[in-house]
């Protein structure tokens, strides 16, 4: 359990480097679709790679799947040494600014969304397979297909959350995709009794909520891209701390509620997410880095 969450928080930090390298590399107008290719792999393990991994390690013990990961870690490893250039300018290595940062009201309610919108997500993801089978009793091949389309549903949704934050830009998209997101969820329970229905639903929600990470991490690089790694680690805190308490609050009702009527408990915080975005400026003026030596 220990070394589980170690790497879950070594990959918290490696996601933070990552999307601030891809940010660093395109131009603005190409951070959205920069970013979704960043978080494809992270959408593509719950196609994939979870259900490869559960298959390889009931067929042939738990050290295959991880010694596969390390060996998968070690080639990009070697990769990204190959093909980063080194002459990088090391943005955001030091704490000089970020406290200016960390203070704006914009980065604050980025942080919040980030936090509710997960809480929302995992109140029903952390107990997904009890409840699809709550919704509907399935074979075990018929949730695996569910479970996998939901995957695939997100890899879409990361590839076309980064396009429409390119193209119409991350509050529009947010907005839309919050407001799918929260309807989604508030459908999923009247889908008892009708498979087909639940997969529907399924793969819209994946879609609208892959498709928030890259508008996100956008908005957040885009307002104080000296300070972004910074800025997107403590984003990913708040997605792990989210996805802990989304699992706490649905566990905690789970003798008032049936499973099947999880969806409901992330509605609320699925609005408090969406009344985040109707404070957000259209336009925000970024924080610039501050001089060496600087508090």
């Amino acid at each position: 359990m220990l070394a589980g969450r170690v790497l879950m928080g070594a990959g918290a930090m490696f996601s933070a480097a990552a999307s601030a390298l891809a940010v660093s590399l395109v131009a603005p107008a190409l951070r959205g679709r920069a970013l979704s290719i960043t978080f494809l792999g992270m959408s593509i393990s719950y196609a994939v790679g979870v259900p490869v991994g559960a298959w390889l390690g009931f067929e042939y013990g738990w050290r295959v799947p991880v010694w596969l990961s390390a060996g998968a870690s070690l080639a990009m490893l070697v990769a990204a040494s190959w093909l980063v250039p080194s002459n990088m300018a090391s943005a955001g290595a030091s704490f000089a600014g970020f406290g200016a940062a960390a203070r704006q009201g914009a980065v604050l309610r980025t942080w919040l969304r980030t936090l509710l919108y997960f809480i929302a997500i995992f109140s029903v993801f952390a107990y997904i397979g009890p409840v699809l089978q709550a919704l509907n009793a399935m074979s075990s091949t018929q949730l695996s297909i569910t479970l996998a389309v939901f995957g695939l549903a997100g890899v879409v949704g990361t590839l076309s959350g980064g396009w429409a934050n390119d193209r119409f830009g991350s509050l529009p998209t947010m907005r839309v995709q919050m407001s799918v997101l929260v309807t989604m969820m508030a459908v999923l329970p009247f889908t008892r009794g009708h498979l087909y229905a639940t997969m529907a639903t399924l793969v819209v929600w994946g879609i609208a909520g892959f498709g928030m990470m890259a508008p996100q991490q956008s908005r957040l690089a885009s307002l104080a891209p000296a300070q972004a790694p910074l800025l997107l680690s403590l984003n990913g805190s708040m997605l792990y701390v989210g996805t802990a308490l989304g699992a706490v609050i649905s566990g905690s009702l789970l003798g008032q509620l049936h499973l099947s009527q999880l969806g409901w408990v992330g509605v609320p915080f699925g609005l408090l997410a969406l009344l985040t975005l109707a404070f957000e400026p259209a336009h925000v003026r970024p924080v610039m880095a501050a001089p060496a030596g600087s508090p």
